[in-house]
């Protein structure tokens, strides 16, 4: 595992005469995602050697497990995956969901290693951006 620290601590909120934003991430290589979980699906349990994932949900409530913990992650909760930790999100609910993910660390889609996987595809990606 590497040293990259709980990002989640360094989140802060500004506020301005119209309205406020939220600043996730400054001077630091990140690789940015918005990733669409349709109702009733979820992406593969699974494992990254070379990075660290930021979470963020947008929309509506999902389902969460990292390693042993499983829990229902509410809209504007911030998670942190650690490099090398089991990490899942589903879509339990009617409408699609939205995650905010930074990814931190080496990225590569093909260091995906799946441990469970609802759409019976190889333990590892090998296609190149496919997803999760």
């Amino acid at each position: 595992m590497s040293d990259l620290h709980d990002p989640r601590e360094d989140v802060f909120t500004c506020e301005r005469p119209w309205g406020q934003f939220q600043q996730f991430v400054s001077n630091e290589t990140v690789t940015v995602k918005i990733i669409t979980v349709q109702p009733g699906h979820r992406l593969s349990l699974q494992t990254h050697a070379n990075r660290g994932e930021f979470w963020q949900v947008l929309d509506v409530p999902l389902d969460i497990t990292i390693d042993d913990r499983t829990w229902v992650a509410e809209v504007g909760e911030c998670v942190w995956v650690p490099q090398g930790a089991k990490h899942r999100m589903g879509n339990s609910g009617t409408a699609e969901g939205r995650v905010l993910e930074i990814a931190y660390g080496e990225f590569d889609e093909c260091d995906i290693v799946r441990l469970e996987d609802d759409y019976a595809r190889p333990p590892e990606e090998t296609e190149g951006v496919t997803g999760a």
